[in-house]
């Protein structure tokens, strides 16, 4: 269980991006245009002026959700802005739990599904998210303590990502390429990963795990 009345939990996603905008530039420009990690650390530095010291992790992320929607160009912003909106929405209580985490995860899946038309195969973020959620659904059905939790969350992030590598992108501008676009990395299945693995790691140090 984590203190949700502060905003460090997205303080350290935004200073996560910042710091691998460029990798995921890089990884970018194999199948894509280039520009996600500077796209994505655009919206991620305009969040921070925006968020206060004091805001809640909720408030945090409300606010960092609605700027990647009105400040990040093409479909990622949107995605994105959806994945933290929904993710933000189960965080109102002072202290937040597994189970807390699970609700909002869920949730944000199941809406990038619908507004991308995205799949687990497809070679996308979803491809991180869906077995990250997976993972988290059974540890807390076997009822394992936050941070067994917590790193079954990781664990599902990390088979997920690594696993679009060996994909064929069937969504965006990468589906373009055909079989060409195997063996690089999804861009957006990259970042959300390491969003997922500092969401993780900030939240076992905060609750002193």
């Amino acid at each position: 269980m984590i203190n949700a009345q502060k905003p460090t939990i997205v303080l350290a996603m935004i200073d996560t991006i910042d710091g691998n905008a460029k990798y995921l530039s890089e990884i970018d420009g194999y199948t894509g245009d280039g520009d996600h990690g500077n796209n994505m650390k655009k919206g991620f530095l305009i969040a921070r002026s925006a968020i206060g010291e004091n805001d809640s992790l909720r408030d945090a992320m409300m606010t960092l959700a609605m700027v990647l929607i009105d400040d990040i160009g093409g479909s990622m912003g949107p995605i994105y802005g959806t994945f933290f909106r929904k993710l933000a929405k189960p965080l109102r209580k002072d202290s937040v739990d597994e189970y807390d985490i699970l609700e909002g995860l869920e949730a944000a899946l199941a809406a990038i599904c619908d507004l991308a038309g995205a799949q687990v195969g497809d070679k996308t973020l979803v491809d991180t998210l869906s077995p990250a959620v997976q993972q988290l659904r059974e540890a807390t059905i076997d009822g394992l303590n936050f941070e067994s939790s917590m790193n079954a969350l990781k664990s599902g992030a990390r088979e997920g990502w690594e696993s679009t590598k060996n994909l064929q992108a069937k969504l965006g501008r990468a589906a373009r390429l055909g079989e060409r676009s195997i063996g690089y990395y999804d861009a957006g299945a990259t970042s959300c990963f390491l969003l997922i693995e500092t969401l993780v790691e900030q939240a076992l140090l905060e609750s002193g795990t």
